[in-house]
């Protein structure tokens, strides 16, 4: 007893620790990342088309033209694997006095951009940032500015920040190469704007992740130090409870017995009754005749002695002819056969609703005498009877 007291002291003493220690360990929300999502972003592009390259990247007066209204759009989809595919479109204006092609803009154009482009998530590599998202990207679209439309194979690199799971900022720079026009030169594209998530599907981050599986670790040892408390008074219980099922299985299985001996009793009770019915046969009659003979009149006074044995039980009539004769002819005959022997059952004390009758002329022969094939009376004989069914035992 008193090794009983001290384990269970023991017992308590860890889940508390363990316990403690699990408190230390919540999953919260910076637990959980943005496995996967829907964006939409909208905001501003700037482009340099100036003709010389990475050469003066950052001049802003001379080399940069940009709208004051967004005039950017872009819809994307990335998944969890960090690869994203997304769609862009994008306006510009190309002003006097801006350097283009490597030379003075003498006249304002237009500039349209449609880009298709695949990123890549750098925090799939470098690990989750929480709030920062560089990416990398290649891409193709088409772009018609200063009047020369050209195809084009792009390369991107930028960054989102994050405020919530839903709303951001996208920073990108896009090289773009002219693909199919010889006048046109590459230019820089940069693009700045708000984004917003939906369609977001969570998961957790590695962290998150490592300490789920540590919550986890630790939930299983304290159920293992419970098990173990809960393992000495759980063999009382299975004793007890394995006495009381052995005792149920017992009465249940004597019940079972009983039900399947009534069952039993009563099957062949049914097939005792209907044997003795069986054996008395048929009531046959004579040719062009409803009248009972003698053998007929024998099997119905059996039959009679079989329904007074057994009060409960209840019969159906049919009573046949031979095919010979007029269809209608042998309907009529077949009615007075069927209406001759409940009549003498009724004489013989049977009460009328124990019967039911009814009458199928020249059909249902037991044989093979139709109207197209001779048969001898003996064959004929077999099909003039009444014959009898349980309805009800």
């Amino acid at each position: 007893m008193k090794s009983y007291i001290y384990f269970i002291v023991f017992v308590l003493c860890a889940s508390m620790n363990l316990l403690q220690a699990q408190g230390e360990f919540q999953l919260t929300p910076k637990d959980s990342i943005v496995k996967s999502s829907w964006m939409f972003g909208i905001g501003y592009n700037i482009v340099d088309d100036s003709g010389d390259v990475f050469d003066e990247l950052l001049s802003f007066g001379e080399q940069w033209n940009a709208l004051p209204y967004p005039s950017r759009v872009s819809i994307g989809r990335y998944f969890e694997s960090g690869i994203g595919i997304e769609a862009i479109g994008s306006y510009n204006k190309y002003k006097v006095g801006k350097f283009i092609d490597g030379r003075t803009n003498l006249e304002e154009s237009h500039y349209y951009g449609l880009d298709a482009r695949l990123t890549y998530d750098l925090n799939k590599i470098i690990g989750q940032t929480g709030w920062f998202d560089p990416y990398l990207g290649v891409g193709a679209g088409y772009t018609e500015a200063n009047n020369e439309p050209r195809a084009t194979y792009n390369a991107v690199v930028g960054f989102r920040t994050w405020f919530s799971n839903r709303i951001g900022l996208d920073f990108s720079s896009s090289g773009k190469w002219a693909a199919n026009n010889d006048e046109a030169t590459n230019h820089l594209q940069h693009a700045a704007g708000v984004v917003y998530q939906f369609g977001i599907k969570k998961g957790l981050s590695k962290k998150g992740a490592e300490k789920l599986a540590l919550m986890e670790e630790m939930a299983q040892n304290l159920e293992k130090e419970k098990d173990s408390l809960a393992a000495i008074q759980q063999r009382e219980r299975e004793q007890a409870a394995l006495a009381a099922r052995l005792a149920k299985e017992k009465e249940q299985a004597l019940l079972a017995a009983a039900k399947k001996a009534k069952i039993d009793a009563e099957n062949q009770r049914k097939a005792k009754i209907k044997t003795e019915i069986d054996n008395l046969g048929f009531a046959y009659f004579d040719l062009n005749s409803s009248y009972l003979n003698l053998k007929s009149k024998k099997v119905l006074d059996g039959l009679a002695l079989i329904l007074q044995k057994y009060p409960e039980l209840e019969l159906k009539i049919s009573s046949y002819t031979d095919s010979r004769g007029a269809s209608a002819y042998n309907d009529w005959l077949s009615q007075r056969r069927v209406d001759r022997t409940k009549a003498y059952l009724l004489k013989k004390g049977v009460e009328a609703s124990r019967l039911t009758t009814e009458a199928y002329g020249e059909s249902l022969l037991l044989n093979e005498c139709d109207d197209n094939t001779y048969c001898s009376e003996e064959k004929h004989q077999v099909n003039r009877r009444s014959e009898f069914v349980i309805t009800k035992f």
